[in-house]
């Protein structure tokens, strides 16, 4: 894989009970790991993203606390 690559494409397959499975290399792309929680963000004309929800929480509480004018400077 070219370490400069930012953009990326797989398939999966939706199970018969809702299920899907992330790509081998799309888990290690992202670093998802056994047991993370994730988040889904559903865009009706842009689709789904999926995240790390530790991640994406993180990044809300940066996002209110810069709102609120916290910083840690």
């Amino acid at each position: 894989m070219n370490s400069k690559q930012d953009k990326f494409i797989w398939t999966t397959k939706i199970t018969s009970k809702g299920q899907i499975v992330l790509p081998k290399q799309a888990r290690e792309v992202f670093g998802f790991k056994e047991g993370d929680t994730l988040i889904l963000l559903g865009d009706l004309q842009k689709g789904i993203a999926i995240a790390k929800y530790d991640d994406y929480l993180k990044f809300a509480e940066e996002i209110f606390r810069a709102k609120n004018g916290d910083t840690d400077d």
